[in-house]
């Protein structure tokens, strides 16, 4: 068969140099490995493979062939819009359609709408019955079973090539994604993993694959994609401390604060950890997940800004990711906290996201329970800057201007000057230039939902719960972002199917740019930025450091 894998990076095509030299050298590097583990073991089931990504660099659907029997998406639930679109075209042409990914595990029934097959949980055996045509559409699946291996690099050299690469060839921030383990320790309530037991992957392939990134590529960066990476610390450095000194891939990853204690981070620098993005999370919770069990608010920030501090003697390049808006948060003193971390610790960048209620989770069962949900809020907008639930402690309002006053503490010259003065490797004062400039976008993003709020009663009332019926502000960011692939999604088509509507979520017919619904057509550790409109690509490519 003739088989096409595409993962969806996102929904926005890029507009201007400065954007597609930003896109070349960073978000294409945001790649999933399970699409390429997919587009690995069809290959190795004897079929013909075409593997891509869309990062907006180019039209989405030229990025495959058009005469494939069956075809492969994944996305992250903010992008699922274009997939849906993407998804009605294929099988207008005939193309069975398979979802995948993050949108697929979290909103399964919704994404069934628009595809054949959508997958929760994956392996080989699976895909092998997919391309069998064991299962008849529609119908959700699951392999039912722990997936315990992957394929290895080598088998996925194919595919890191086309999406990591630039013209063919590696450049200083080329990514190669990889897992030491599966699942995590922990329970946060927001996270897809919550319910995933920690597995350690086979230290043997572990080894392997990092011998095989050495002698075949000139100072790679590898990214650890595990939800938590090194919960067996020990046992994972002496894995990659069998590979000599002089050859140690230069890795990323993410880890709890918890796991980095003092007697351990001198291994981190020995290893070649250039870049590492601990969860702080909530100043009122989540404290086992940072090693300040018991201790919240201001003693909890004082042990967080030292543990960080001592961190960054031995790893050049830190994030610190932070959750503002949780049930326990109230009043100025989250805000001000977190402006206080940035303040202290300018060399850290922090990431501030705002509660989503992803499918699967905890926390979206609870807001679901408490009617708390924008349930017209098209998924696309599952993400920052936008706010798809009602607060527990905060009004609309009251919550931008706390976003709005934190991404300005640490997008503002003065703090970009004082990060670019840190001592740290050229790399990584190049990428925290480019964010600063990029927070700026965010800024004004929130500035402009914030306005909003406050002119248009109708959003307001929205964002309040008065009222369900999507406001145009919505319909109009969902049609810019698509392009002409909004022409194929109706008005029901955007709006999220939780097992029936109400007539007053569907808007009145007629409005220009709308297709008529189609029944047959019934996928931190560094996050996506924004594209940087302040700096001109000439300063961009003069800013290039040669390495991270």
């Amino acid at each position: 068969m003739r088989v096409g894998v595409l993962d969806i990076l996102t929904d926005t095509p890029l507009r201007g140099p400065v954007s597609r030299t930003y896109a070349a050298y960073f978000r294409k590097q945001f790649t999933g490995i399970m699409p390429q583990a997919v587009s690995a073991w069809c290959r190795q089931l004897g079929h013909e493979v075409f593997y891509a990504t869309y990062y907006g660099a180019e039209d989405p659907r030229s990025a495959l062939p058009a005469d494939l029997d069956i075809v492969f998406l994944s996305t992250y639930t903010q992008a699922s819009a274009l997939a849906y679109a993407l998804a009605k075209l294929y099988r207008r042409d005939g193309v069975l359609t398979v979802l995948g990914g993050p949108h697929a595990k979290a909103f399964p029934e919704d994404s069934l709408r628009f595809f054949d097959i959508v997958v929760r949980d994956c392996d080989k055996a699976l895909v092998d019955d997919i391309l069998r045509g064991s299962f008849d559409p529609p119908q959700i699946v699951t392999s039912g079973r722990r997936l315990t291996g992957f394929p290895t690099i080598e088998e996925r050299l194919p595919d890191i090539r086309k999406s990591a690469f630039v013209n063919g060839r590696p450049i200083f921030m080329s990514v190669i994604p990889m897992l030491s383990s599966l699942g995590c320790p922990y329970r946060c309530d927001f996270c897809i993993d919550w319910d995933n037991d920690y597995i350690a992957l086979p230290e043997d392939q572990l080894e392997a694959d990092l011998r095989f990134i050495a002698d075949t590529f000139d100072n790679p960066l590898v990214a650890f994609h595990d939800p938590n990476f090194a919960v067996r610390f020990d046992s994972t450095m002496d894995v990659i401390e069998r590979i000599p000194p002089g050859r140690r891939p230069r890795y990323v990853m993410e880890s709890s604060l918890s796991i980095l204690k003092e007697g351990r981070l001198a291994r981190l620098r020995d290893t070649n950890c250039v870049y590492v993005a601990p969860g702080v999370e909530s100043w009122g919770d989540y404290s086992n997940k940072s090693g300040a069990q018991g201790r919240f608010g201001r003693a909890k920030l004082d042990q967080v800004v030292e543990h960080f501090r001592r961190l960054g003697e031995f790893v050049p390049g830190m994030q610190a990711n932070f959750l503002f808006g949780a049930d326990v948060d109230h009043g100025p003193d989250p805000a001000a906290l977190t402006k206080e971390f940035i303040r202290r610790l300018p060399r850290v960048w922090p990431t501030i996201n705002i509660p989503t209620p992803f499918g699967a989770t905890p926390l979206h069962a609870a807001y679901e329970r408490e009617g708390r949900i924008l349930k017209s809020l098209p998924f696309a907008f599952y993400h920052n800057p936008y706010l798809a639930i009602r607060l527990k402690h905060y009004d609309p309002i009251t919550y931008y201007d706390h976003l709005i006053d934190i991404h300005r503490s640490f997008a503002s010259a003065r703090m970009m000057a004082r990060r670019l003065a840190q001592p740290s490797r050229s790399g990584v004062r190049f990428i925290h230039a480019l964010r600063t400039i990029a927070a700026r976008d965010e800024v004004a993003a929130l500035k402009r939902i914030r306005r909003t709020m406050a002119t248009d009663r109708a959003f307001r009332a929205f964002h309040e719960g008065e009222t369900e019926r999507l406001p145009d502000f919505y319909r109009a960011q969902v049609a810019k972002r698509l392009g002409r692939y909004a022409e194929l999604l109706s008005p029901v088509d955007i709006l999220p199917d939780w097992g029936g509507r109400a007539a007053a979520d569907i808007p009145p017919p007629g409005r220009p740019g709308r297709a008529p619904h189609d029944p047959a057509g019934a996928i931190d550790i560094l996050p996506a930025l924004r594209t940087a409109r302040a700096i001109s690509a000439d300063q961009i490519e003069a800013m290039k450091p040669p390495s991270i």
